[in-house]
């Protein structure tokens, strides 16, 4: 397993990357409504990144898994769609789940992040889903320091998820990502604390708990090769952040 830990110049290179990441996000957010497609998201993603001279990390990737290139700019996941739906002519209703994740590079550098959220009124069990989500994953941030392992970071993001009753998307994680979105280690959400590879200054990782609201950890996939569905048909959600490991902590690469 070949890691390749990035310096401080090439650090701020996929802060940039990171900044164009998290505007595409917010603008998606922002223009998701009721009666709005998850194709007409995807176009808002594109033209922020045309506006900023990045390129999508996600369009036309084709790694061995899938059977044809993927055809979006970003991935958006509705209800019990976890990862990876492809934007299409679905519209979106009133109270639907939304995770939406989003990849670009800017001068050779990758950024990947994603969010989780609500359009329009919120079932209280979706919140707290994505509530948790969310907590899940800053505990995993802040297990990302130097001399800490990678079991520290997948310990501390289910232990904040288990506890709750939820599940997690079984066989997925985060990755190493730099010159190229996945790369070297992968990052479990699930982990023994002292155990697995210990982090050093250099390393860059995306972090990337998905729950299940139903508690089970099973998927399935869809007919087109890429959606990846909770098996019990439950809510799931989706976040993300970029995170370098840094003589001072983590520092996350993917906020406005």
């Amino acid at each position: 397993m070949t890691i390749e830990l990035k310096t401080p110049a090439e650090i701020e290179l996929m802060r940039e990357a990171g900044r164009v990441v998290a505007r595409c996000l917010d603008a998606v957010r922002t223009a998701s409504a009721p009666g709005v497609t998850l194709k007409e998201l995807d176009t808002v993603a594109h033209d922020v990144m045309n506006d900023h001279g990045a390129k999508p990390a996600f369009l036309d990737y084709h790694p061995r898994f899938a059977p044809s290139p993927y055809p979006g700019v970003i991935c958006a996941s509705v209800n019990d769609a976890v990862v990876h739906a492809i934007p299409g002519s679905y519209r979106l209703v009133d109270g639907d789940l939304v995770s939406i994740d989003i990849g670009a590079f800017v001068e050779g550098w990758c950024g990947d992040a994603a969010v989780s959220y609500v359009v329009g009124h919120a079932d209280p069990g979706d919140l707290a889903l994505i509530d948790t989500t969310e907590r899940a994953l800053h505990a995993g941030i802040a297990a990302a320091r130097k001399g800490n392992t990678l079991g520290d970071v997948g310990a501390a993001i289910a232990g904040v998820a288990r506890p709750q009753g939820y599940g997690m998307l079984a066989d997925h994680g985060g990755h190493g990502i730099g010159r190229a979105m996945h790369e070297q280690p992968h990052v479990p959400n699930e982990g023994k604390r002292g155990k697995g590879m210990k982090l050093q200054p250099g390393l860059v990782i995306a972090i990337e708990p998905m729950l299940h609201r139903g508690g089970g950890d099973d998927y399935r996939h869809d007919p087109d090769g890429w959606t990846l569905r909770t098996a019990d048909g439950s809510r799931a959600a989706h976040v993300e952040h970029t995170v370098a490991i840094t003589p001072d902590g983590p520092r996350v690469l993917t906020e406005l």
